[in-house]
């Protein structure tokens, strides 16, 4: 189940699964990448954005620069909430806030600040973020 709590503000819930964690049964540290690329992919598809349309436009995005900080460990079976806001946007980037908590208590698990570039397919060069992405992030700052 998907919610956006906010028109500047959404969450995924996530369950920590076996193949997510180490040996200890703690998630292993690059799966917060994963939970927070599918938590973005889901806030444009609630947008109606589909992400398929673009890569027959030529369009892609790549996450340009990431600031990470792990604060506390999720576990085996937790029930988390990755949570997405817009921070910002230029003609050819994205800013996010991402947060995992775990979802029971709020806790904050991990935090990233993410710039996500446009670019063409093809080339790889940047190019402008598509309108219909414009109107949304306009709409969300």
């Amino acid at each position: 189940m998907l919610s956006k709590s906010s028109p500047d503000s959404f969450e995924l819930p996530i369950r920590v699964y076996i193949e997510d964690t180490d040996a200890g049964g703690i998630v292993f540290h690059a799966k917060y990448l994963h939970y927070m690329e599918r938590a973005r992919t889901e806030w444009v598809r609630s947008h109606g954005v589909g992400l398929r349309a673009g890569l027959n436009d030529n369009i892609s995005y790549v996450v340009q620069k990431m600031n990470l900080h792990y604060r506390a460990p999720a576990r085996l079976d937790d029930q988390l909430l990755v949570k997405v806001e817009v921070t910002g946007f230029s003609r050819v980037w994205m800013g996010f806030n991402e947060k995992v908590l775990k979802a029971d208590t709020r806790e904050l698990l991990c935090e990233a600040d993410v710039r996500v570039a446009c670019v063409a397919l093809d080339s790889g060069k940047p190019r402008r973020l598509p309108e219909d992405m414009m109107e949304i992030l306009k709409n969300t700052v």
